[in-house]
């Protein structure tokens, strides 16, 4: 119902902006602005972009939790297809959401509100580690661990018919 909502309300929003700024600044400039803040935008998100792609890699190379460049990655994204949304509200969110404080306050907001299990297990093939599962969600069974047939190195592949 929420997506609802804004799938509404947006562009209702959009078009008052369109009738009042453009019945104050005329046409023409309306048009300008709109196309002047998504270059503007397109450079930003450009420069931005590849920053945070640098912070994603060195977080990798450093082996550490890549989980906020990602989350700022994407919302650059996000801002990106914004700005290149027509429109004046849309434009102020995607500018806002340039900013670097913005997304930080954003991406604590969004950390604080996601809640991650997970537990570890040791399998014959190794450590595996898997979210962890709550409720009446477990099957108990047995099993026989079947041994693997040596590999053929003559001979036809099995593959073939002879």
């Amino acid at each position: 119902m929420p997506l609802l909502l804004l799938f509404i309300a947006i562009p209702l929003i959009e078009i008052a902006l369109f009738i009042q700024l453009g019945s104050f600044l005329g046409l023409g400039w309306t048009l300008f602005i709109v196309v002047l803040t998504a270059v503007i935008g397109t450079w930003l998100v450009k420069q931005q972009g590849m920053r945070v792609l640098m912070d994603v890699q060195n977080s990798f190379n450093d082996l550490n939790d890549p989980t906020e460049p990602l989350a700022h990655g994407a919302m650059i994204l996000f801002s990106g297809a914004l700005l290149l949304t027509p429109g004046f509200f849309t434009d102020t969110v995607g500018f806002l959401l340039l900013i670097p404080k913005v997304r930080e306050a954003m991406f604590r907001y969004i950390r604080s509100r996601i809640v991650v299990h997970s537990s570890a297990t040791m399998t014959s093939a190794g450590f595996r580690s898997r979210p962890r599962r709550t409720g009446e969600d477990v099957i108990d069974g047995e099993y026989n661990e079947i041994p693997e047939e040596p590999r053929r190195t003559s001979g036809p592949s099995g593959w073939t018919q002879d």
